[in-house]
């Protein structure tokens, strides 16, 4: 026998009960006209040291040792290949 749901009704919200769009709300929002972003909001901040996408052929076997040993193998790689540069053993 299956147990009665409970009722899943969502409570009705008014909608002038919205909070009242005030100055700063404007001043941190998105502008776009039509589906042009004119002016970003705030948001994230920028990244100091950003990375580049490239295209690198490694062994398949190598890349299998990689990937298997789970994920954020791709950033493990980079902190090495960086390491042995900055050591000059690269």
């Amino acid at each position: 026998m299956r147990a009665k749901s409970p009722d899943t009704k969502k409570e009705w919200v008014d909608p002038d009960d919205a909070p009242e769009l005030d100055e700063e709300w404007f001043q941190n929002a998105h502008v776009y006209i039509g589906d042009i972003l004119i002016k970003r909001g705030v948001g994230r901040p920028p990244i100091k040291n950003t990375k580049e996408m490239l295209s690198l052929r490694l062994d398949s076997d190598v890349l299998e040792k990689l990937r298997a040993s789970g994920k954020g193998w791709q950033t493990r790689l980079s902190k090495h290949i960086k390491e042995a540069v900055l050591k000059g053993t690269l």
